[in-house]
């Protein structure tokens, strides 16, 4: 599939795969490439049935790891073909995944003093920056998370390629000369995002870094910069955290960021098999609970940063392997190589990358998707982790090739595109919900005691629904979707949610003592700030 010809030295290099060793002319990556197509024609359950007689990847094998794409059962036809990512990390290095067999990397910046360092390339450019090659430990994170996210591969010949392994890249810095990364230099970041996203054609903005804590009851600068980028049309993914605690940072904690958690598939495709992975979790702010998706975070194939030791020792230990050293398979486990040039990494820091190639995929496939309607996609789209607490696990684990069919549906006209639910305005309280599979839609809460019926929805067009206008009193509100008279749902665009003592959530709402046009309770605003952005 891929055109080149089957060279002794291509075969030889396909070697370092697990079980492929034969000599039939189709490299790792075309066999990928096969089973993708296979999937999306003749659906699960031939795919998984190619796999064992094609690949048979033995998931307990110290380097039998199963590329991203096809464990996460991406859509072979999209690659985030003219949508452009920006990553924000401690930094970052021109890897062949990014800049061959054409350079991708469109922005370096460094954001860690005012004003930001920039530099910017073009596609024939070879790019690089103060100390690009200094192989630095902390070049490393940034490295593997671009690479998650839009690596196309190259040093596998694809096989090890992210799901937007065509989008272009605005890599941006934060780590200062000290190794801190503070609150101050990401949102010195995402200001810069935001008034240079236009021009650069930024959709997504990807954020594996955590920074300073603050109050769970005050605002921070970081919060309010994500929420800006999410009004002017980039979505923004964060990493939740690895310590498996109640506890969130910055951005993690913005009520605007798709914030990302962790799970474990162990490295294989039943939905049975998948556990949560030990990533944080809680309330972040204003009844904000986080995660809101999961995502992959151990298993995940990333590049061995160029020209360190354990890329100088990973060529070594590959040749000792073939040699049948006894103490080489021990080692390349010790280093969880692949082969001498990927590893498999672990951390919500490569969840987040993972969901943000998955949105450029969703950009690519419907371009008039906003960040709302991205996530009202992913979120209707992904399936639940059974046994799993919701409140650790969100709307459940990100499910590419769902999501891509989903987008490609969506067909709004802009009066029915997705909005902040609910929003408030002195014509009264309006309540939104996007779905297509519900035939009758009403709004049930505890202003009236939940008394049935409740305020119905009304469709303005096929799959969004909207309440006419209500009054109430100011105070706190709980409430929720009744779907087909039976299916409970708490708001998916409001990101306030209070338990509801059954297990599951209820989303909440505010009601000022005043209230103007425009102010949007689906954002996470405090009461008295609904009042004064008026």
């Amino acid at each position: 599939m891929c055109g080149d010809s089957a060279s002794t030295a291509l075969l030889a290099e396909a070697s370092w795969y697990p079980y492929w060793d034969r000599k039939d002319g189709a490299c790792p990556a075309c066999v990928q490439q096969n089973l993708l197509q296979t999937l999306l024609s003749k659906g699960d359950a031939a795919l998984h049935e190619g796999i064992q007689a094609a690949w048979p990847l033995d998931a307990e094998a110290a380097f039998g790891v199963l590329p991203t794409r096809l464990r996460l059962h991406a859509d072979p036809r999209f690659s985030g073909k003219g949508i452009t990512i920006a990553l924000v990390d401690a930094g970052f290095y021109p890897h062949p995944d990014l800049v061959q067999p054409r350079n991708r990397i469109r922005v370096w910046a460094d954001a860690t003093h005012d004003p930001v360092s920039v530099f910017r390339f073009a596609p024939e450019e070879t790019p690089n920056w103060p100390d690009w090659d200094g192989a630095r430990d902390w070049q490393w994170h940034g490295t593997m998370t671009s690479t998650v996210a839009a690596g196309n591969g190259f040093l596998s010949h694809g096989l090890y390629s992210g799901l937007a392994h065509a989008a272009e890249l605005v890599l941006i810095q934060v780590r200062d000369a000290g190794g801190h990364i503070s609150s101050a230099s990401i949102h010195r970041a995402l200001e810069w995002i935001l008034k240079h996203g236009p021009e650069l054609g930024i959709r997504i903005a990807s954020l594996s870094v955590s920074g300073d804590p603050v109050s769970p009851l005050a605002g921070n600068v970081v919060d309010e910069a994500v929420a800006a980028l999410v009004d002017a049309g980039i979505s923004v993914v964060a990493a939740a955290g690895n310590d498996g605690q109640r506890t969130l940072l910055p951005p993690a904690t913005a009520p605007r960021a798709l914030t990302v958690g962790g799970i474990d598939d162990r490295n294989t495709f039943s939905h049975d098999e998948i556990a949560l992975w030990h990533s944080n979790y809680g309330s972040a702010s204003n009844e904000v609970p986080k995660p809101d998706l999961v995502a992959p975070s151990i298993w995940v194939a990333a590049p061995v940063l160029p020209s360190t030791s354990v890329a100088e020792e990973a060529q070594g230990l590959f040749v000792r392997r073939k040699q049948r050293d006894p103490v080489a398979n021990g080692r390349i486990a010790d280093l969880k190589l692949i082969t001498p040039h990927y590893q498999h990494v672990e951390g919500t820091s490569f969840a987040a990358p993972i969901v943000a190639s998955c949105i450029a995929c969703l950009l690519e496939a419907n371009p008039a998707l906003t960040p709302l309607f991205v996530r009202d996609v992913l979120k209707d789209t992904a399936h639940l982790i059974p046994g799993a607490d919701r409140e650790r696990q969100g709307a459940g684990a990100v499910a590419p090739g769902q999501a891509v069919a989903r987008a490609l549906a969506e067909r709004h006209s802009r009066d029915a595109r997705p909005q902040d639910s609910p929003r408030l305005s002195p014509e009264g309280i309006v309540f939104s919900l996007h779905d297509h599979a519900a035939s009758s839609v009403e709004v049930l809460g505890s202003w009236d005691s939940w008394r049935s019926p409740g305020i119905a929805a009304i469709p303005i067009e096929t799959g969004y629904w909207q309440t006419p206008p209500m009054h109430l009193p100011a105070g706190r509100y709980t409430y929720k979707f009744l779907l087909d008279g039976q299916r409970w749902l708490d708001d998916p665009n409001n990101p306030r949610k209070t338990p509801d003592g059954l297990g599951s959530l209820n989303s909440v709402v505010v009601v000022p003592e005043e209230v103007h046009p425009g102010t949007s309770q689906g954002a996470g605003v405090s009461s008295m700030m609904a009042t004064r952005i008026g």
